[in-house]
């Protein structure tokens, strides 16, 4: 059991704990087996999962008109597109830095569309918004929660999403919990990735985090999926309404 725990664990460059071990052992290997057996076996060869961290905030003041706290803290959703949520985070890298604007779908955590820039602009933003569109259907009109950072209050961000019927909603000021969802994506990001790993350059993470959230929508198992990757959870709800 030792070699296949081993295994797995650096399958998935060691950013799985016992939990993920336990379903991947399951899942991958179909070896029955519980999660405490697991926790016993790494702590005894010093496996361990990695911290996480902070977030770049964006918040600049009373830039615009804030919208209401649609969401409440409901990250529920019982089918795609219903709820998304947004924000950016910050890298550095040899004293430059590098911006994450995803969007996520609260019905699976899958990132459904995401930029990647040198700078925090509308640019980024409006990138990742026409991404997020094309994933849509005509019917479909989700909620987008974000925190109250400055591109989320522009008016022509506004307009973007009442030109397609997408409601606003806002966490309220300085309360990372109204969007812990994406909050909680980061953390796993940068525990998983970036913290683990030594960058040349800002277009190297680039390249590291376009193949992560790849492998973290395809890939990576999670245990409010019931052992399925984000995209798995997607295809196997579409073929049970088919």
């Amino acid at each position: 059991m030792v070699k296949e725990v081993k295994t797995l664990y650096q399958r998935h460059f060691g950013r799985y704990g016992y939990r993920r071990i336990t379903l991947a052992l399951r899942k991958e290997l179909n070896i029955p087996v519980n999660f405490k057996t697991i926790a016993k076996i790494m702590k005894q060869i010093g496996l361990k999962s990695k911290i996480r961290s902070k977030k770049y905030k964006s918040y600049k003041g009373e830039i615009g008109k804030a919208a209401d706290n649609i969401l409440q803290r409901d990250f529920t959703a019982d089918k795609p597109n219903v709820k998304w949520a947004t924000d950016i985070t910050e890298f550095k890298v040899k004293g430059k830095k590098l911006y994450l604007s995803p969007i996520i779908d609260l019905f699976n955590g899958e990132i459904i569309s995401y930029n990647l820039s040198t700078s925090p602009n509308y640019r980024q933003i409006l990138d990742m918004l026409n991404k997020g569109f094309r994933k849509i259907k005509n019917h479909e009109k989700p909620i987008l929660h974000s925190d109250q950072g400055w591109q989320y209050r522009l008016e022509k961000y506004k307009k973007k999403l009442k030109d397609k019927q997408i409601m606003q909603s806002m966490s309220r000021k300085g309360n990372c919990l109204d969007n812990a969802i994406i909050e909680n994506f980061f953390g796993v990001l940068k525990s998983e990735l970036f913290y683990l790993n030594e960058y040349n350059s800002v277009s190297q993470l680039h390249s590291e985090i376009r193949k992560y959230i790849k492998y973290y929508n395809r890939d990576r198992v999670r245990l409010n999926l019931n052992g399925m990757s984000p995209v798995e959870y997607r295809t196997h709800y579409f073929k049970n309404i088919a």
